[in-house]
């Protein structure tokens, strides 16, 4: 696998891809959390092959799928899981919704960190759970970090679950063991089970290291319900295959039985794809780091030296960037303002909660042509703007 295969365009817009129908033929969408990158050629072959047989019928169990997610926890992350622990759900957004449904219904509260993903942010009030929030803290590095006193506070005798979201999205922050552990203990002593959304857990950068929070310590994993999945490494989100990590037998029985009659089968193709990727594509997503590596760097930089005003914390992990335009009286607003004026579609930071306000998000998992051409058109919309 070479860099040209990140660097090919791809024609999305007859794709049928939300990401490239929702606006004006001539809008640069980099705001949904999908790359403009084609699949490992080991996953497009294996789905080739399985379209062959001509038979579509109901999958059965795994095996092979979960004894390669195990080997793969205990390469990655010294975590011995038993095959069992594992429960396939359509996708990870449905995974800490059933976690709630589990958890924290009837009467439960769940506590989420804000700005957050805003499926994240609206999970509690979608399944009925009274809805807490702890706001993370920007450093004046711009990256995020936790007040512990503030989170010690907003758990309440209600609180029932917290979910967790690490590598976090929109912020990029891979959090330190450090952290994880001082999460792990507040949230043990307090009767709070975990549910970590750890679906960037592939995607992170040199000088960092993603641990996942149940594997600290047996204690922990048995209150901990963590969710993975091959969509966002692999860039196969369409085909609705993820995971949810369950040690403890207990906990596990109480999260499948809160989908019993609700939650359909992982499709016949989700599971063929994440196999093949699992098995044969590191090589790709070892290129795919370096290429993204690359773009975040890029990007960094063209921030500092094209766009003044506009701040920029680097990622430590996936391929969203988290974009501080507060200081610019962009009107209406950042993500109206570069949609109109600019032509190029991001995430308007309000809709990650409070704090988010005056930030957006831009999906960098393009080609660099792309990723060019959009901040071309950004930094020529706001030098229209000054000179205005």
């Amino acid at each position: 696998m070479s860099r040209e295969w990140f660097e090919q365009p791809v024609d999305r817009r007859g794709s049928d891809s939300h990401k490239w129908r929702r606006y004006d033929p001539d809008v640069l969408p980099l705001w949904v959390a999908d790359m403009d990158f084609r699949a490992p050629p080991a996953v497009v072959q294996a789905l080739q092959e399985r379209v062959a047989h001509g038979v579509f019928g109901y999958p059965c169990d795994p095996t092979e799928l979960r004894e390669a997610i195990t080997a793969r926890l205990a390469e990655r992350y010294a975590w011995e899981v038993a095959p069992e622990a594992l429960v396939f759900v359509p996708g990870v957004i449905t995974g800490f919704n059933l976690a709630i449904h589990a958890l924290a219904l009837p009467g439960g509260a769940a506590l989420v960190q804000t700005p957050v993903y805003h499926p994240i942010l609206h999970a509690a009030e979608n399944t009925g759970a009274i809805a807490q929030y702890n706001a993370l803290v920007q450093r004046p590095d711009g990256h995020y970090e936790t007040d512990w006193q503030a989170f010690e506070k907003d758990i309440t005798p209600q609180t029932s679950l917290f979910i967790l979201c690490n590598p976090h999205n929109p912020q990029g922050r891979v959090f330190r063991q450090d952290e994880l552990e001082r999460y792990a203990e507040t949230c043990l002593r307090r009767g709070v089970a975990i549910c970590s959304d750890e679906i960037h857990c592939d995607l992170v950068y040199s000088g960092h290291t993603h641990r996942p929070i149940a594997s600290l310590d047996p204690e922990i994993s048995r209150r901990t319900i963590t969710l993975m999945a091959p969509s966002k490494t692999f860039n196969l989100p369409g085909l609705y295959c993820s995971f949810a990590i369950v040690e403890d037998t207990e906990l596990r029985q109480r999260y499948v039985k809160a989908g019993k009659g609700l939650l359909s089968h992982v499709n016949l193709f989700g599971y063929q794809a994440a196999l093949a990727a699992y098995q044969h594509a590191q090589e790709w997503l070892s290129e795919l780091l370096v290429y993204l590596q690359e773009n975040r760097d890029f990007l960094y930089d063209y921030v500092q030296q094209n766009l003044p005003g506009m701040r920029m914390a680097k990622p430590e992990g996936s391929y969203l960037a988290w974009l501080d335009c507060r200081t610019l009286n962009l009107q209406p607003n950042p993500y109206e303002f570069f949609l109109k004026q600019a032509r190029v579609a991001l995430n308007d930071g309000a809709m990650f909660g409070p704090g988010g306000e005056g930030f957006v998000r831009l999906n960098f998992g393009c080609p660099r042509a792309t990723l060019v051409e959009a901040l071309e058109r950004m930094k020529d919309a706001m030098q229209r703007q000054a000179q205005a």
